[in-house]
């Protein structure tokens, strides 16, 4: 039993021993393998790998896939026309040489992204600074983006890396020039719609005295027209009355008398005070209906 527990001892002491000097590199990685705080060698192959027990090597693992940079901070940067705008910004960059990225930063990436944020804010300085507010915004925006690349293809190689693109998130002004730019475009806004509705109210005051005046002269003609055609009955109207009146006087005068008791005696309530022997009441007495009806042929 004793020789069992020793050589399964043994056994269990040799896999550690094994395990400890075999490891694998994925083909994501890069592997750098140290002795006694140097590195011995850097592995960029993948597979299963062979070095010696701890603590005579170590290894580090590298990620060597595209890596994103974000600006940690937005800072204003000065136009060439003195504007102040704010520049989000990212750019994506891998480690190319394994031995210069670790003795500049060490194997923690977040140790190079913060060099590097500095140095990027810095060539985006260098660049704005050149140009007007409109050829960040629009017209050389991509040439920004370019000129800033390759001020950092230099800076890159001291940390081992390659700047693989830089990109413009966002231009804004700053906080308090966009305040006052927001002012401004509302008191303009403001300006155009006060000159739209003041536009809108003189054409409205022409319309509409456009079309009282042609009201006034429509129902000018329509009375001119219907005292001329009123005019004509009444003349039409007058030479009938004359005619039939000018036969029979006796007729006509008995006419005239029945118009002025319609006209007098228009309501049940209407009272009048009058001679009933008066020149009025003639025709209402028997001897004036008498002699007027024989009169009629």
């Amino acid at each position: 039993m004793n020789r069992i527990a020793a050589f399964l001892a043994g056994a269990l002491v040799v896999l550690m021993l094994l395990s400890s000097m075999l490891f694998i590199v994925d083909q994501r990685q890069f592997a750098a393998v140290y002795a006694l705080g140097e590195i011995k060698e850097v592995i960029t192959e993948p597979g299963l790998k062979f070095k010696l027990p701890p603590p005579l090597q170590n290894v580090v693992l590298l990620d060597r896939r595209v890596q994103t940079l974000d600006s940690p901070e937005s800072r204003p940067i000065f136009t060439a026309e003195k504007k102040s705008l704010v520049i989000d910004w990212l750019i994506k960059w891998r480690i190319t040489e394994p031995r210069q990225f670790i003795r500049n930063s060490g194997a923690d990436i977040r140790n190079v992204e913060n060099r590097l944020a500095p140095v990027v804010q810095a060539a985006f300085n260098e660049e704005v600074t050149k140009r007007t507010v409109i050829a960040v915004l629009a017209t050389e925006r991509e040439k920004v983006m370019n000129d800033v690349r390759k001020r950092l293809a230099d800076e890159a190689k001291q940390f081992g890396i390659e700047v693989v693109d830089v990109r413009i998130k966002r231009v804004d002004f700053a906080s308090s020039i966009t305040e006052s730019v927001y002012r401004r475009m509302d008191s303009e806004r403001k300006r155009v719609a006060a000159e739209a509705r003041s536009t809108g109210i003189a054409e409205g005051e022409k319309i509409k005295a456009d079309a009282d005046r042609q009201r006034e002269v429509i129902v000018a003609e329509a009375y001119r027209d219907a005292q001329k055609i009123k005019g004509e009955g009444d003349a039409k109207a007058s030479a009938l009355y004359a005619e039939a009146f000018g036969r029979d006087a006796q007729f006509a005068q008995f006419y005239r008398s029945l118009e002025a008791y319609r006209a007098s005696f228009n309501k049940k309530s209407d009272v009048m005070v009058v001679d009933p022997g008066s020149d009025f009441f003639k025709a209402m007495r028997g001897s004036g209906s008498g002699s007027a009806a024989p009169a009629r042929k």
